[in-house]
C-alpha cells in the first residue's frame, strides 16, 4: 500500500516559521502529531468526509478540523444558505434578521433553552458563562473539573502555562470527574461563595480515556447546585448535536442552567452560541460582552441551515451508528493482530487507544501509519464522526488500519 510523502508541506511549514509565531500555533500545530513527518501541514482543499493536503495526498478525516465539520466539507445546503445571506450583507452596522431566527431554532430545539447569545469562539461563551453566573449570583469562586478543557483564556489554562499568572485561578478551585463528595466537600468548605460548576457533559481529555458521568452522578450535581444557588454550566462546545439535538444533557438526563456550544453548529462557519435558562436572561443581558464580527450574518445562516439539516437526518443517531460500526470492525481488526484496542466516550466521537504499550509510543506509530495511507487519525485527541462518511469510508478505513496493524506488529512484535 503506498504511503505519503509531504515535501511540499514541509516547504511551506519552513516559510510560515519566518513569520508566524510556531509555524502553525494552536491546536493544528504540528508538536502532538508524532512522528510529525508522518502527517501533512497543510490543506489545500476539502469535500464531504476528505481533506487534500498540498501535496495532493488525499486523507479520509476523523478529526473534521477538531470538531466542526459536522454535515462534510462544502456541504451544498450550509453553503447556499451562507452565500445567500453574504448576498445581502454579512458584518453590518445593525443585526440581520438572521440572528433572530437562529435564536428562535436554538431556544425550540435546545431544551433547556429559553433565550440564545452568539460570539465566536467556543472559549468566548465559556468565558462569557462564568460572568454571567458572577453577575447572577455576586459571588466569585468557580468550580471546575481536572483536566477539562474549556477554551484558551488564562482562566482556563493549566497553572505555570506561558503568559497565566497565579492571579488568573485565584477564584477557580478544581474536583475530579465523577467525584461527587469532593464537590460537595468544596461546597460544604465554601458556603455562599460558589458562582457556578462548569463541566462538559462527560470527560473527554487528552492523551486518556474518556469517562462517561457514573450512574446518578449528574442528577446529584444540579440537585447540589440548586439547594446552594450555584448556576450549572455545561460546556457542550465538542459534544453539541453529537449526543442530542436537544442537548447532551437530556442524553445524560439532567437540567443545567446555562450551555455553550461551537464546534458543530455551523458545520466549519466561525459561530458559537451560549444559551440558558429564563432565570439568567437578565444577568446575561447586564453583562456588556461583545465583539467586532459576533454579529456577522453569513456564520449565522449557515449555522441556522445546519441545525436544520442535522435535525432532519437525525444526525445525533446516525453519527452514533456509524462511528459503532467503524469502531467494532476496528477492534476486531486490532485482536486480530494480537492487540487490543480500547475504545471509550460515545461513537460519535471516541477515543481510541492502542492499550498494549503504556507508552503510547506504539499507539502514536500506528496512527501515524494509518494517516500515511490516507486515514487522517491523531493519537492524543478524540476522534469525530460526521454524516459524511460513508460506509465505503469505513471500508477503506479497514483496510488501512489492517496494514497499520502489520506495520507495528513488525516492528514491535508481541
Amino acid at each position: 500500500m503506498k504511503t505519503y510523502t509531504y515535501k511540499k508541506s514541509v516547504a511551506l511549514f519552513k516559510r510560515a516559521a519566518k513569520v508566524i509565531p510556531c509555524g502553525i500555533y494552536g491546536h493544528l500545530s504540528p508538536a502532538p502529531l508524532v512522528p510529525a513527518t508522518d502527517y501533512p501541514f497543510y490543506a489545500s482543499r476539502a469535500k464531504g468526509a476528505r481533506f487534500w493536503d498540498v501535496d495532493g495526498n488525499e486523507f479520509i478525516d476523523y478529526m473534521c478540523a477538531y470538531g466542526p465539520m459536522v454535515l462534510g466539507y462544502n456541504d451544498p445546503k450550509v453553503d447556499a444558505a451562507a452565500m445567500k445571506q453574504l448576498k445581502s450583507g454579512n458584518c453590518i452596522t445593525a443585526p440581520a434578521p438572521i440572528m433572530v431566527e437562529l435564536a428562535e431554532h436554538m431556544v425550540d430545539t435546545i431544551a433547556i433553552a429559553d433565550w440564545a447569545f452568539f460570539a465566536k469562539n467556543g472559549g468566548d461563551v465559556t468565558s462569557y458563562a462564568l460572568m454571567t453566573a458572577r453577575a447572577a449570583t455576586g459571588r466569585k469562586k468557580i468550580v471546575l473539573v481536572r483536566g477539562g478543557y474549556h477554551g484558551v483564556a488564562p482562566w482556563a489554562q493549566a497553572a505555570g502555562h506561558p503568559g497565566v499568572i497565579d492571579e488568573d485561578h485565584s477564584t477557580i478551585m478544581y474536583v475530579e470527574w465523577n467525584d461527587f463528595e469532593g464537590l460537595e466537600r468544596l461546597v460544604n468548605e465554601h458556603p455562599g461563595e460558589i458562582a457556578a460548576f462548569m463541566a462538559t457533559p462527560y470527560h473527554h481529555p487528552t492523551f486518556v480515556d474518556s469517562e462517561l458521568p457514573a450512574v446518578g452522578y449528574w442528577s446529584r450535581v444540579e440537585a447540589l447546585c440548586k439547594k446552594n444557588g450555584i448556576v450549572l454550566i455545561i460546556d457542550d462546545v465538542r459534544c453539541g448535536f453529537r449526543l442530542d439535538m436537544r442537548g447532551s444533557s437530556e442524553y445524560f438526563g439532567f437540567k443545567p442552567d446555562l450551555a455553550c456550544y461551537c464546534k458543530a453548529i455551523a458545520n466549519g462557519y466561525p459561530i458559537s452560541a451560549l444559551v440558558g435558562t429564563e432565570a439568567l436572561k437578565t444577568a446575561a443581558a447586564k453583562v456588556f460582552y461583545t465583539g467586532s464580527y459576533w454579529f456577522s450574518a453569513v456564520a449565522m445562516a449557515a449555522s441556522l441551515a445546519t441545525l436544520k439539516e442535522l435535525k432532519r437526518l437525525k444526525a445525533p443517531e446516525l453519527m452514533m451508528a456509524r462511528g459503532k460500526k467503524l469502531l467494532d470492525g476496528m477492534i476486531d481488526i486490532a485482536r486480530s493482530h494480537g492487540y487490543t484496542l480500547n475504545v471509550s466516550g460515545i461513537p460519535s466521537m471516541p477515543s481510541v487507544y492502542i492499550t498494549d504499550d503504556e507508552s503510547l509510543m506504539l499507539h502514536q506509530d500506528w496512527c501515524a501509519e494509518c494517516t500515511k495511507r490516507g486515514v487522517y487519525f491523531t493519537s492524543h485527541h478524540n476522534w469525530f464522526i460526521s454524516t459524511a462518511h460513508t460506509d465505503a469510508d469505513i471500508k477503506k478505513t479497514w483496510n488501512v488500519v489492517d496494514e497499520a496493524f502489520k506495520v507495528v506488529r513488525k516492528k514491535y512484535g508481541m
